[in-house]
């Protein structure tokens, strides 16, 4: 077994979720979820088939998040994953509650906007996504001005009253 570390290649300001699901169903399920919880979504997703003929199966609404799901769905490889790009403005909060209500989807593996690293295993038989590694290491323990600073930026964007 080699162990290969994939980086998810993306602008800076885009969203996405990685998870994995059990059925080639997810593609249009995940797409119908997303439509039906934001009006006017901007999104890409590619899902890498796991059986049959284990292709990279895409959707979206999106021509560069969708180019972007599928080059980084192709990158990491591993049956039965999914990745999905949110366009900017978009955002994990508002519909991740939905993608995991999906019957077919067993797990997240990360939503975010930070740099990632996807810990790939690939085997003789294929690949399989071991974690992630979600942005960076923390630089120490927040303060008193820390949190008035995330109370206030929570505020600011809207998250809270």
């Amino acid at each position: 077994m080699e162990i290969k570390t994939i980086r998810i290649e993306k602008p800076e300001p885009v969203n996405f979720i990685l998870g994995q699901s059990h059925f080639i169903k997810t593609v249009e399920d995940v797409h119908e979820a997303l439509v039906g919880a934001v009006p006017g979504i901007k999104f890409g997703l590619a899902f890498c088939e796991a059986s049959g003929k284990c292709l990279v199966r895409w959707t979206g609404t999106d021509d560069a998040m969708i180019e972007l799901a599928r080059k980084n769905a192709t990158a990491i490889g591993a049956g039965h994953s999914f990745i999905l790009f949110l366009a900017e403005g978009y955002f994990p909060i508002n519909v991740l509650n939905t993608i995991k209500a999906l019957p077919e989807v067993a797990r997240i593996f990360c939503a975010t906007a930070n740099p990632t690293e996807v810990l790939v295993a690939q085997t003789e038989q294929g690949r399989g996504i071991l974690g992630v590694i979600d942005g960076f290491s923390p630089k120490g323990t927040e303060g008193i001005e820390d949190i008035a600073w995330r109370k206030d930026f929570l505020r600011k964007i809207g998250y809270k009253s």
